[in-house]
């Protein structure tokens, strides 16, 4: 007998392993709106499952409080109790062997401290008070609320007119949605139980790229009452066309020469084409909308006059400061901001960045685009400097990965020192100090600190800084209350103390994505229309097709393929192609219908107008 042997995984534990790949499935796909106090029993009953029971705290604290939680949810509990599992979860804590134990007392302490009011509620009176009016979880995720399901179900049926006009219910940017949406409505598909998430984004776009029909829905009977939207960006431009549609004259004040903001200003060609934006925004227009455009409020109007003015004024101004690094060398010449460089491209001014090495600090979208557009302007080389890990970078995955085929050398773990000049006082250097990622911070990410290591020069002619953008919010301080940049509105979005002036978007949040200043427009004009004394109700009134009776069998998702790189570095054209016809339909088959079956049927499946 041999004294090794080659360990091979018998059937049992193939099987096994198969079964993790399922839990995690199931667990990436767990919809909003779950009950915590029957999540956290899961998650610590997989947690007791996984012990070895060597240590008192796991294999019996861990089993105790299995009991605690039972006893919450089948309301035998007393509120004594919930202090007994906050108790024993802090012994387990402190006393557990492992981190098995150890993570899994953490867990249920967190939720104990996160959502107490919950676990009374169950005691009390049997009941969970955590959930959402809306139990379909892409349409819970989208923060405009769109009827997704609807849409697709649209798509498949050849009817892109009505899947268009659906969108439009709830966000009137689908086409630049289509092409430049975060997509947050993909993260808890309920596909990604059987195989992947359905590329929702996908489909909206070829919905949008073979739909037909331009013409607004019609406006309601005049109101009389007039608005002023202060930001012609897509927060502004949404909240503009729901006020429009409700009747009101609405007049929107941007300072630059064409409307937009961000979308024209800070997104490149590559990935959103001029007159597809311009597609959007026509048809917004086309409502009976009124612009202002190279008009600065503070610098060519008064605030106060436009707020004596209109009846309702809402502030949407975008985000379109950069931020400094507050390093030597930063005033250079040869030293961009993102946020501008990307401004100058978008009004016709393109530097010259021939053979030049670039390095780009920051680990956002705007530095991936900063760091895409130099590769397209002729650079030599270009390198992205950011302070933590790739992993920890803001950027879309696919963003980042679309960079770095185009050639972007990406480096982490660097943070900005100085930036080296010769003796005219150009850039011919970056220096960084090389960083070692540490302890978790309060924002849910492991903080990088110095690491024992020289300092690190990387040679460059151009240093391109896209570390994040402000508001510009001077001109409304005499008015509304401002803190750290940002002005403070309620959840309305009315500002406190003030007659008749609302602010949202990145001028409330800060800097955030366009569905999500899109869902703020919308907000905005609801809250807006009540306080004028209406209740108008927005709808599309679209027959949606009945849900198709299938097996649903596993299938692989359609992805949007990249034109050939040789294709793409020297120009601005579009990057992605879009679906076929073909796979549209695949893609849109994949689709459950969680608005008709299971929960979706009961409660909330289908919001046809708000």
């Amino acid at each position: 007998m041999s004294r090794l042997s080659i360990e091979t995984p018998g059937h049992a534990q193939t099987v096994v392993e198969g079964l993790y790949h399922d839990v995690e499935r199931r667990i990436s796909a767990s919809p909003p709106g779950l009950c915590p106090v029957d999540m956290a029993l899961s998650f610590l009953r997989l947690c007791h499952a996984q012990t070895c029971g060597k240590c008192v705290p796991c294999r019996i604290g861990l089993g105790q409080l299995t009991s605690l939680l039972e006893q919450v949810l089948d309301s035998t509990a007393e509120p004594e109790t919930i202090d007994l599992i906050e108790k024993t979860a802090r012994v387990i804590l402190d006393t557990a062997d492992c981190a098995i134990g150890y993570e899994a007392a953490r867990m249920v302490l967190q939720g104990v401290q996160g959502f107490r009011d919950d676990y009374l509620s169950h005691v009390e009176s049997g009941r969970c008070l955590f959930g959402l009016n809306q139990p379909v979880p892409c349409v819970a995720l989208c923060p405009a609320g769109v009827d997704i399901p609807g849409y697709i179900a649209l798509v498949r049926a050849g009817r892109y007119d009505d899947a268009v006009r659906l969108i439009r219910k709830d966000n009137p940017f689908p086409t630049v949605c289509g092409y430049v949406c975060e997509h947050p409505c993909e993260a808890r598909c309920r596909r990604r139980m059987v195989d992947d998430a359905v590329n929702i984004c996908g489909i909206k776009r070829f919905a949008c790229d073979h739909a037909t029909n331009t013409t607004p829905p019609p406006c309601a009977p005049a109101t009389g009452k007039r608005i002023a939207i202060i930001g012609g960006g897509p927060c502004g431009l949404s909240a503009a066309y729901f006020l429009a549609l409700m009747g009101h004259s609405v007049d929107v004040y941007d300072q630059r020469p064409q409307l937009g903001g961000m979308l024209r200003y800070g997104i490149p060609d590559y990935r959103l084409p001029v007159d597809r934006l311009d597609a959007d925004i026509n048809f917004i227009l086309s409502t009976g909308i009124t612009v202002h455009t190279n008009t600065a409020i503070g610098r060519d109007i008064p605030f106060t006059e436009i707020e004596n003015q209109y009846d309702a004024v809402y502030i949407a101004i975008g985000a379109h400061n950069d931020k400094k690094l507050g390093i030597d060398g930063e005033s250079s010449p040869g030293v961009y901001s993102a946020v501008q460089l990307l401004r100058d491209i978008g009004e016709g001014r393109i530097p010259d960045f021939q053979n030049k090495r670039v390095c780009v600090i920051g680990g956002g979208n705007v530095s991936m685009d900063a760091t895409r557009t130099a590769i397209r302007l002729g650079a030599q080389h270009v390198t992205c400097v950011y302070r933590r890990r790739v992993t920890d970078m803001t950027a879309l995955a696919e963003e980042i990965e679309d960079a770095q085929s185009e050639g972007c050398q990406i480096l982490p773990l660097q943070a900005p020192d100085h930036i080296e000049t010769d003796e005219n006082g150009r850039v011919t250097a970056l220096w960084t100090r090389p960083q070692i990622i540490s302890e978790y911070g309060a924002d849910g990410r492991p903080r990088p600190k110095d690491a024992q290591q020289p300092r690190f020069r990387i040679p460059c002619d151009i240093v391109i800084v896209a570390i994040g953008q402000a508001i510009d919010a001077k001109p409304f301080e005499q008015v509304t209350p401002v803190v750290r940049g940002k002005i403070q509105a309620e959840s309305d979005a009315f500002v406190p103390n003030t007659p008749h002036v609302f602010a949202g978007g990145d001028a409330v949040t800060g800097p955030a994505t366009v569905i999500r200043a899109v869902a703020a427009g919308k907000v905005a004009a609801a809250n807006i229309d009540q306080h004028l004394g209406f209740h108008h109700v927005i709808t599309a009134d679209v027959e949606i097709p009945p849900a198709h009776l299938t097996n649903s069998p596993a299938c692989g998702r359609v992805e949007l393929r990249n034109r050939p790189l040789a294709e793409c570095i020297d120009n601005f054209d579009l990057v992605k192609c879009g679906m076929s016809e073909e796979e549209a339909q695949q893609e849109t088959s994949r689709c459950l219908r969680c608005d008709h079956f299971g929960y979706g049927i009961f409660k909330g499946g289908r919001t046809s107008k708000w």
